[in-house]
C-alpha cells in the first residue's frame, strides 16, 4: 500500500507501520479463522469442566443458582453438534444473508450507473471539507438500518474518495468508524435501544422488583455524542489516515473519477425519476410504520405506550433491498442502461460474483463463532474479568471508567452486544445501584465500551467484508492494513467518548427520557436497604438467555 513518506517520521506513524506489517503476517482470514476453530476446540477440551457462577443468580439473589461450564467439543456429543450443525451455522450465520440480499439491490443500482451518478451529484453539492464528517456520521446513523451500513454506506464511503482523486481506503476508514466505532451514537432511536433496556430491567430488578427501564433512557447523551464522534473521526482521517495512506495509484482497470465531470442530461433525468420512486417506496414504508395498526407495527407494548417497532426493525434488509432494487431499476430503463429483463439478472449475478471470497470467509467465520459460543470460554472470561474489576474495590466514576474499559476489551472477543450484556449487566447494574448510581447510567457505560473496539477485533462479524471491500482497491490489503488503520479510531473515540461521560456525570444532566444519573431516583424507587433480596425472583430466562435477541455487534 502506498503512503507518504512523511509517515515514516512521526513516533505513532512508526507504531502503526508496525501494527500493520505484523498484522498482515498473519494467516489470510480463511485460514486464521481455520486456526481459531482448532484453538477452540483444544481449549474447550484443556478447561472442559472449569465454571462459574452465572451473575444474577445464587443464595444472594434469591434465584437458584446456575452455572456457565466450559463445554468439552471434543467428546461424542460435541463432535456430532460440530457436523450435524455445519450447515445450520453456515446458512444462519447473521451478516452473511443481510449482505447477499442488500448486494442484490445494491448490484442492480450499481451496475445501471445509478450510485456513480448520485455519487458525483453528492460531490458536486456538498463542500469538500464537509464530506469526510457525513460519512462519519451517516456511519452512526447508519445503525437505525440494523447492520446494513456495513455494506452500503463503507463502499459508498470508497467510492466517494475515489471520485475526489482521493485515496478509497481512507473513505472505507472513515466510514467504517463510523458504522462500527461509533456504535450506539445516534440522533435517532433504533432496535438497539429496547434490545439493551430489555437485559438493565431485569438486572435493576434484583435490588428493585419495581423499577422499570425506558428503552430511550440513554438517547440524550447517545444524540449528543454523534457530533462530538463525527468530528474525531474527520480529524483522524484527515491528520493520521489519509496522509499516512498518500496517494492513490489504481491497479488494472480501477481509474479515478472526475468528481467535477458535469452529470448528462439524459443521466440528471434518469436520477430524477430513480429519487422519485426511491420516495415511493418510502412513503410506502411510513404508511406501514406510522399508523398504530400498520403493516410493519407489532402488539402493544407497555413499556413504549405504543405498539412495537419490532416488525419494521426486522425488516430493515428487505426495504433496503427494495429501495436499492426501485431505484436502480427506474434509473437503467429511463437511461437505457436496462433494455431487458435479461440486463437485471446479469447484474444481480455480476454483484454476487465479487462476493464469493466473502462467502468462504463467512462459512469459516460462523463456524468459528459457534464453537466459540458453544464452549462458553467468551462467557466465563466476560464474568471473571468482572470480578476482577469488582475485586480492585474501585467506586463511584473511576469505578464507570473502568467498566467502559473492561466492556471494550471484552468487546474483542464476544461480538454480540446483547450477550455481554446478558452477562455484565446483572453484576454491575445491582453493584452501582447500591452505591447510587441508576440502571441507565450503568448500561450507559457498557454502550460506550461496546462502541470503539468493535473496529479493531477480527471477530466482528462484518470484519472480513471490510477487508474483502478494501482488497478492491488494494490487493495487498490485510487484517494488518485495517487494524492500523483503525486503531487511531478507536483510540479517538474512546478519549472523546469517555470525557464526555463524566463531564455529563458531574453535571448531571439526564441522559435520555426518564434517565437519572443517580439512584434512587425522582422516579420513586424505593432504597436499597428496604428490598429483601431473598423475596426477590428474577426468571432465569430473563437473566439467562444470551440468545435472546443475538446481534452481530
Amino acid at each position: 500500500m502506498a503512503k507518504n513518506d512523511e509517515s515514516k517520521g512521526g513516533v505513532f506513524q512508526r507504531i502503526l507501520d508496525k501494527v500493520e506489517i505484523i498484522g498482515n503476517k498473519l494467516p489470510q482470514p480463511v485460514t486464521l479463522f481455520a486456526i481459531l476453530m482448532g484453538v477452540v476446540l483444544l481449549l474447550s477440551w484443556i478447561f472442559s469442566g472449569v465454571s462459574v457462577l452465572r451473575p444474577g443468580t445464587g443464595a444472594d439473589t434469591g434465584v437458584e443458582a446456575e452455572y456457565i461450564v466450559v463445554e468439552n467439543l471434543l467428546t461424542k456429543e460435541g463432535v456430532q453438534r460440530i457436523f450435524t450443525n455445519l450447515v445450520e451455522v453456515f446458512a444462519t450465520f447473521p451478516p452473511l444473508g443481510l449482505v447477499l440480499v442488500v448486494m442484490l439491490g445494491i448490484g442492480v443500482a450499481e451496475h445501471t450507473g445509478m450510485i456513480s451518478v448520485a455519487l458525483r451529484v453528492f460531490v458536486s453539492k456538498v463542500p469538500k471539507y464537509l464530506i469526510t464528517f457525513s460519512i462519519v456520521v451517516a456511519g452512526m446513523v447508519s445503525s437505525v438500518a440494523a447492520d446494513a451500513g456495513y455494506v452500503v454506506l463503507i463502499p459508498m464511503g470508497a467510492a466517494l474518495f475515489l471520485g475526489m482523486g482521493r485515496h478509497p481506503l481512507a473513505g472505507i476508514a472513515a466510514a467504517f468508524a463510523g458504522v462500527s466505532g461509533g456504535f450506539g451514537a445516534n440522533f435517532l432511536p433504533t432496535g438497539l435501544d429496547p434490545m439493551i433496556a430489555a437485559f438493565t430491567e431485569p438486572a435493576a430488578n434484583i435490588i428493585d422488583p419495581e423499577y422499570t427501564v425506558n428503552p430511550l433512557s440513554n438517547y440524550y447523551l447517545m444524540a449528543a455524542s454523534v457530533p462530538l464522534v463525527g468530528l474525531a473521526g474527520t480529524y483522524i482521517t484527515e491528520k493520521i489516515v489519509v496522509p499516512r495512506l498518500g496517494e492513490y495509484r489504481p491497479d488494472g482497470d480501477l481509474a479515478i473519477e472526475d468528481a467535477n465531470n458535469d452529470v448528462k442530461p439524459h443521466e440528471r433525468k434518469a436520477l430524477k425519476w430513480s429519487l422519485i420512486s426511491i420516495l415511493f417506496v418510502v412513503a410506502l414504508v411510513a404508511i406501514a410504520v406510522v399508523p398504530a395498526e400498520g403493516l410493519l407495527r407489532g402488539e402493544y407494548d407497555p413499556v413504549t405506550g405504543a405498539n412495537s417497532f419490532r416488525p419494521f426493525y426486522d425488516s430493515l434488509v428487505p426495504i433496503m433491498f427494495i429501495i436499492f432494487f426501485t431505484g436502480g431499476l427506474v434509473y437503467g430503463i429511463v437511461s437505457k442502461t436496462i433494455k431487458s429483463d435479461k440486463d437485471v439478472s446479469d447484474m444481480t449475478a455480476k454483484s454476487m460474483s465479487t462476493m464469493g471470497l466473502y462467502i468462504v470467509i463467512a462459512f469459516v467465520a460462523a463456524q468459528f463463532v459457534a464453537y466459540f459460543n458453544w464452549s462458553n470460554l467468551g462467557s466465563i472470561l466476560a464474568v471473571k474479568g468482572s470480578d476482577g474489576l469488582e475485586a480492585i474495590g474501585f467506586t463511584g466514576i473511576p469505578l464507570l471508567v473502568a467498566f467502559i474499559i473492561i466492556a471494550s476489551f471484552v468487546n474483542l472477543i464476544m461480538g454480540s452486544a446483547s450477550a455481554k450484556w446478558a452477562l455484565l449487566a446483572p453484576i454491575f447494574v445491582p453493584m452501582l445501584m447500591l452505591m447510587g448510581y441508576s440502571p441507565e447510567l450503568t448500561q450507559a457505560a457498557y454502550r460506550i465500551g461496546d462502541s470503539y473496539s468493535n473496529i479493531l477485533t477480527p471477530l466482528l462479524p462484518y470484519f472480513p467484508l471490510v477487508i474483502v471491500f478494501a482488497q478492491k482497491y488494494d490487493k495487498t490489503a490485510g487484517i494488518g492494513t485495517l487494524i492500523a488503520m483503525m486503531l487511531p479510531y478507536a483510540v479517538a473515540f474512546m478519549l472523546a467518548r469517555i470525557p464526555m461521560f463524566v463531564i455529563w456525570i458531574m453535571l448531571g444532566i439526564p441522559l435520555g427520557i426518564e434517565g437519572p444519573i443517580e439512584y434512587p431516583s425522582e422516579r420513586g424507587a424505593v432504597q436499597p436497604e428496604e428490598v429483601l433480596l431473598e423475596e426477590t425472583y428474577v426468571s432465569k430466562e430473563q437473566l439467562a438467555d444470551n440468545t435472546l435477541y443475538i446481534e452481530s455487534f
